[in-house]
């Protein structure tokens, strides 16, 4: 039998510590009220004997105090309340020692594998965490109410970022670049102009990020059709100076043809500033800044031939990779990129198309950027497209007072994630049972949710003036309160979901592949995007329906109902549960039927939704990815590939590594012939193990598998 403890780790039953609690509080009473080494034992056993795999230490205790009443020891009982009573003080004078120490000396192994983004061996990431862990046991002991604490130990649902909660600061926002940009901005108490030229504004909006990154805990997306105006006032400074410098023996062709080199050489520098800015400069909470950059290339744009040039550029850094301590290209964790595909790009003829072609190249190697299609996108959000946040949530649609739609300056307040397969397994199967459980567990994720709401009401634009008073998000003066940017719409607030498979299986029996299945699948994602549009009615305030990209969440419902509710198959078996509306990676699907099925769901989960596939090494066949991309343009809102390479773990060299027909191989870069230090993909049938969604007939495939 395992015990959850109040700080959620895990730890062995200890018969003698209960025993031990009930002498303690012996002492206490008149001996006649006392319970003898009997009875003692005889409350212990009565414990043992539930065979609970796991049990919350609060559980445990009213066990205790149930048993003392059903003997009718209630001056005991009394005394053993007042017991647990003083040992609560005790622990909230002092709880996170041991996860500190642990976190300083490098053996808190949870914390090390929380965020691949943050190594806790750095003392600037340490001093993070160990902020962090203060701020969660707040949190979990003080700020929040006591069953919401209890509902996220037990899995019920997840209070997302319980580490920044003791502070005033949102989720994830879109930066209004444009505007701090256009009007200047202050950082740091100084005042930085608008730019006038290219390279400046670049280094101007990477010093932005930075600064937006450290005084809120999600990711920041940014525009960057906003550079554009940029690149041209950088055309015409170079311009006019090459006609002074050349005077009468300058002809418009040469003055042209120099300025256009000055001009590439500027281009390629600006990016590579963005590039190298966001993956050196470090936020204070000791990681690079979480950035999306959206590409969109509008067609009516006055500066979209400027902008087209930005993203091909920014397109080919990218696709070159940034190179690391060896001096070996790798693909680079940030920017994350999102690339929208519109008439004028989606591989049908466009003006734009071979920025596409340039796209697809860089997905086959670098797996980003990410794709958006326009015209599904527009079905969806009143005919608009616009960035997703740095957390992949989107916005609804906002008009401002002069009925014109705002999305740039808006942001999240925060995620709720309730675990769908618990219910289901609560429920036994019995869907009669499981809708008033699903609403019931709803209500304590809308209060979960207003606790994260109320806690940013009230608080000043002097909490982090780079949003509030310097444009990123508003230009309130110092003093004033944010309260009217968290109603309204104006900002989200977002309930997420993790495993509606899991959940069809256990009641319904089947996939929600099949007919069966979806039906059930999509009254589910109904009932819970039609609550947040109740809860929206009901408060003024932004809920949004979010497919959360949920990482370690995942693992942890799935292990807290493994160790509670034992082994089930085909849901605790797998040591995790499928991330939100997804097909499971188990399932016999192609990459086409896989985005046309879950689009469905995106549309209904419009607070934040994206698909992926995983594929092999695409390098070598780029005509079927780009089939995806034309796919993706006219069936599905929000996509991504997840490509697998060859990848040399002695030096990072992630290039192609040439397998002979003997089965032997070397990295290229430092020679490395260890196979157990090298990931390598069998070019033969482009094999990489059960997890990956092919592209063409699964089956097939399987069956021509050549192993390493």
């Amino acid at each position: 039998m395992k015990v959850i403890k109040r700080n959620g780790t895990t730890v062995d039953f200890e018969r003698q510590k209960i025993a031990n609690a009930i002498r303690k509080a012996n002492l206490a009473v008149e001996e006649e009220e006392r319970v003898n080494e009997e009875e003692i034992e005889s409350i212990v056993q009565t414990i043992e004997g539930k065979k609970r795999p796991r049990l919350l230490v609060e559980d445990i205790q009213d066990m205790v105090e149930h048993e003392l009443m059903q003997k009718q020891k209630y001056a005991l009982a009394k005394a053993y309340i007042i017991y647990r009573y003083t040992r609560a003080l005790v622990r909230k004078a002092n709880t996170t020692d041991e996860s500190i120490l642990s976190l300083i000396q490098n053996a808190n192994k949870e914390l090390a594998e929380e965020n691949s983004n943050k190594n806790t061996a750095i003392a600037s990431t340490q001093r993070d965490y160990i902020a962090g862990e203060v701020s969660r046991d707040l949190t979990r002991r003080i700020l929040l109410p006591e069953k919401i604490s209890k509902a996220h130990d037990e899995g019920i649902l997840h209070f997302h970022d319980a580490d920044y909660f003791v502070q005033p600061i949102f989720n994830c926002c879109l930066i209004n670049i444009g505007d701090m940009l256009d009007n200047g901005t202050v950082m740091n108490g100084k005042m930085i102009e608008s730019p006038k030229s290219f390279q400046v504004a670049c280094t101007v909006m990477t010093q932005i990020i930075a600064s937006v990154a450290s005084n809120q805990y999600g990711g920041q997306s940014v525009d960057v059709g906003h550079l554009g105006k940029y690149l041209r006032k950088s055309y015409h400074k170079f311009k006019q100076a090459i006609t002074r410098e050349c005077g009468e023996d300058g002809t418009p062709e040469l003055i042209e043809r120099l300025t256009q080199n000055r001009l590439r050489d500027e281009l390629k520098s600006g990016v590579q500033t963005i590039q190298y800015q966001i993956n050196t400069l470090m936020t204070t909470n000791g990681q690079s800044p979480f950035v999306t950059l959206f590409l969109y290339l509008r067609e009516n744009d006055e500066y979209a031939k400027e902008n087209a040039m930005i993203i091909e550029e920014i397109l080919r850094q990218r696709l070159e990779g940034i190179k690391n301590e060896a001096g070996v290209y790798v693909t680079p964790a940030f920017p994350k990129l999102v690339y929208v595909l519109d008439e004028c790009n989606c591989l049908k003829g466009g003006k734009y198309d071979y920025i596409t072609k340039l796209a697809v190249k860089c997905s086959a190697k670098r797996m980003y950027p990410d794709y958006i299609s326009a015209k599904k996108m527009r079905e969806n959000y009143e005919g608009n497209v616009f960035s997703p946040m740095g957390c992949r949530s989107f916005l609804a649609p906002w008009k401002d007072e002069n009925g014109n739609y705002k999305f740039e300056g808006r942001f999240n307040q925060g995620v709720v994630s309730i675990n769908l397969p618990q219910i289901g397994i609560l429920c036994r199967g019995s869907e009669e049972k499981f809708w008033p459980m699903l609403e019931e567990r709803l209500q304590l994720c809308f209060e979960a949710l207003m606790c994260r709401h109320n806690a940013l009401m009230g608080v000043k634009s002097d909490v982090s003036p780079v949003h509030w008073q310097h444009g990123a998000i508003a230009r309130l003066k110092p003093g004033e309160v944010i309260d009217p940017y968290l109603v309204g719409g104006y900002s989200s607030i977002s309930l997420g979901y993790i495993g509606l498979y899991e959940l069809t299986r256990l009641i319904v029996g089947e996939s929600h592949t099949t007919e069966k299945g979806k039906d059930f699948a999509l009254r589910v994602m109904q009932y819970l995007r039609n609550k947040c549009d109740q809860w929206k009615a009901e408060t003024g305030i932004g809920f949004a329906l979010y497919g959360t990209p949920a990482e370690s969440l995942c693992y942890r419902f799935a292990r807290i109902d493994k160790e509670r509710f034992g082994t089930i198959e085909d849901v605790t078996d797998k040591g995790y549960y499928t991330n939100s509306y997804h097909v499971d990676v188990r399932e016999n699907i192609d990459a086409f039927s896989k985005f046309e099925f879950e689009s469905q769901f995106q549309k209904i989960s419009s607070g934040g939704a994206i698909s992926y596939i995983e594929i092999p090494n695409m390098r070598h066949n780029l005509p079927a990815l780009e089939e995806l991309v034309k796919f993706i343009y006219d069936n599905i809102q929000y996509a991504e590939f997840n490509t697998k390479s060859d990848y040399c773990h002695v030096c990072g060299f992630d290039g192609e590594i040439i397998v002979n027909d003997d089965l032997e191989w070397e990295c290229p870069v430092c020679h490395n012939k260890d196979h157990n230090k090298m990931t390598v993909t069998r070019r033969t049938c482009g094999y990489l193990g059960e997890n990956f969604w092919n592209v063409g007939k699964t089956k097939e495939i399987k069956a021509r598998v050549l192993h390493l």
